[in-house]
């Protein structure tokens, strides 16, 4: 879309993704995609958190970091996507900082949990899987940064590409993992006044 109607030009250089999405009409797609993937980003996060938890492991702190990691990931999606490098470049680059960097830590720790939570089938081929995935996405960040930093655009702008691509196939790892869940119910317990509440039982379905 952005080519088509003339905002970048691949000719001249390779666009970056934001550089691609910061232009109306594409800059109301670009929020909108961002959006979505930061609700389902907290979805999957919260997922995985709790499935960590029902193994029944002793790595309750890393399990939580996660969670805090993956929230922030997802935040800091949303915040690059509604806040385009045409509207505050500084605001969109801490978007993209909260995004990259927290989201790989994210991985790095789930890479961790792999060998310390997961059943001994699942781990033998997940770990090494998520750990190649996990070293290319970092070769990509870095590669990104320095390339960036140097001034040559259209490498890095090709590197932050591949580094998307890169966490939507992280992202997907989890299917094979949330095969085991059967189901997920979020349950409301419901408070009654404590003149009425009977002794010893503090709360109800």
């Amino acid at each position: 879309m952005a080519v088509n109607n003339g905002s970048v030009n691949v000719t001249e250089a390779f666009p970056y993704i934001s550089a691609c999405g910061s232009y109306v009409p594409q800059s109301c797609l670009f929020s909108q995609i961002c959006n979505l993937s930061s609700v389902l980003i907290l979805w999957v996060v919260i997922i995985r958190f709790q499935q960590v938890c029902d193994l029944g492991n002793k790595c309750h702190r890393a399990n939580i970091a996660t969670l805090v990691l993956g929230f922030i990931s997802a935040f800091g999606v949303s915040v690059l996507g509604n806040f385009q490098q045409s509207v505050s470049m500084g605001i969109h680059l801490l978007g993209a900082f909260l995004a990259f960097f927290m989201g790989l830590a994210y991985f790095w720790m789930q890479l961790w949990l792999t060998y310390r939570a997961e059943p001994s089938g699942d781990r033998c081929w997940m770990g090494p899987l998520r750990a190649f995935f996990c070293t290319l996405n970092t070769v990509f960040l870095i590669a990104m940064a320095i390339l960036h930093n140097t001034g040559h655009k259209s490498p890095a702008a090709m590197f932050e590409w591949a580094l998307v691509m890169t966490f939507f196939l992280l992202f997907s790892l989890f299917a094979a993992e949330f095969r085991h869940v059967q189901c997920h119910r979020l349950t409301v317990h419901k408070q009654e006044p404590l003149e009425r509440r009977p002794e010893g039982n503090n709360a109800i379905m």
